[in-house]
């Protein structure tokens, strides 16, 4: 008899990405990944995440009975509506149209044939990593940032984390179904604008822009670096991995702008420490490969801030299911929902 599987697909601004997999999270078949064509209008997008889609079904060892998918914003499950993303729409009369209540399950599985089941991308992340990841399916309660173009998180709670009868794991949505949206936590209420309009939120410390110009800014100042060795002299091209790969080589600048966006993370980690006293901390995303640059400094500064019997408990760490979360996690609760089904 053949094993059930399921696609998972992460959805993001630039690309989307599907693949098969099995219950245990191993693959039943190859990844495919395409643009996602997000700022063309409603129709090429999904045209976009249809087609990545039916590939990957088209390829798995076996017919996939679902679909899990993450997709960043306000997602709306129970409707099958995204509420806002603002990566998503198209230009109208030179302003950008972002999404508002667009429906995106009921045309997917029309064109697909197949239950579709949407989550945000963050809290979809984090239910891979729990799953699949640094939660190894067993902690009491994990939570997950996740760094790139911007700062998400998500957070995943065993039952006995809660008290009351519950099953799980569960996974923290809040009452309109749009939490947990961490990276808006604020750091300094004085301090940077973030996009969605709020100042001194950890979004507008750790996400790529925001390292990448702090070390630009130094650059521009005269420091030296192996930075500018490792751009060429161009500014434009410095990336965190070209800050990453400098501070392996013990460039002072490098290593500084390092510690300094870990100590704004560490400070919301201890908040987050306090508020939901995980055993599990993971931090995910691209930018989590610079491990201990960012993570020592991190840690410092939660301990700082966090309870000391809490943060004692807390394992800080670099997330296990970097690449492959998202579609992870879209598969992990489609898996969930076809348990329930069962019972």
């Amino acid at each position: 008899m053949q094993r059930p599987c399921v696609i998972g697909v992460d959805l993001g601004g630039t690309n989307v990405r599907a693949g098969a997999f099995y219950e245990d999270g191993s693959p039943a078949g190859p990844k495919f990944s395409h643009p996602s064509r997000a700022q063309e209008g409603t129709g090429p997008i999904i045209e976009a995440i249809s087609s990545t889609i039916q590939q990957a079904v088209a390829a798995a060892g076996s017919p996939p009975v679902g679909v899990g998918m993450a997709v960043p914003g306000h997602i709306d499950n129970a409707a099958g509506l995204v509420r806002w993303a603002p990566n998503f729409g198209e230009t109208i009369d030179g302003v950008f149209r972002y999404w508002e209540n667009v429906p995106l399950k009921q045309p997917l599985e029309k064109s697909l044939d197949l239950p579709v089941e949407l989550g945000n991308d963050a809290n979809l992340a984090a239910l891979g990593e729990y799953r699949y990841g640094t939660g190894k399916n067993s902690a009491k309660c994990l939570v997950l940032l996740t760094l790139g173009t911007g700062v998400g998180g998500g957070v995943i709670m065993s039952p006995e984390a809660v008290e009351g009868e519950a099953k799980g794991p569960l996974m923290l949505v809040g009452g309109n179904k749009g939490g947990a949206e961490l990276g808006h936590t604020i750091v300094d209420a004085d301090g940077l604008d973030c996009n969605a309009g709020s100042y001194g939120a950890i979004e507008a410390y750790a996400p790529r822009d925001a390292i990448v110009m702090r070390a630009v800014h130094r650059l521009r100042r005269g420091r030296a670096s192996l930075i500018d060795d490792l751009c060429e002299g161009d500014l434009s091209k410095v990336t965190p991995r070209i800050i990453f790969e400098a501070a392996t080589q013990d460039d002072e600048l490098a290593i500084q702008v390092l510690a300094e966006t870990g100590r704004y993370l560490g400070i919301s980690m201890g908040s987050f420490i306090n508020i939901f006293a995980p055993d599990v901390l993971a931090v995910g995303g691209q930018i989590a490969k610079a491990g201990e640059y960012l993570l020592g400094p991190a840690r410092k500064a939660a301990r700082d801030v966090a309870i000391p019997s809490l943060f004692k408990d807390c394992e800080i760490t670099v997330a296990e299911q970097i690449e492959d979360a998202g579609m992870l996690g879209g598969a992990a609760i489609v898996f969930e929902k076809l348990r329930w089904l069962n019972r």
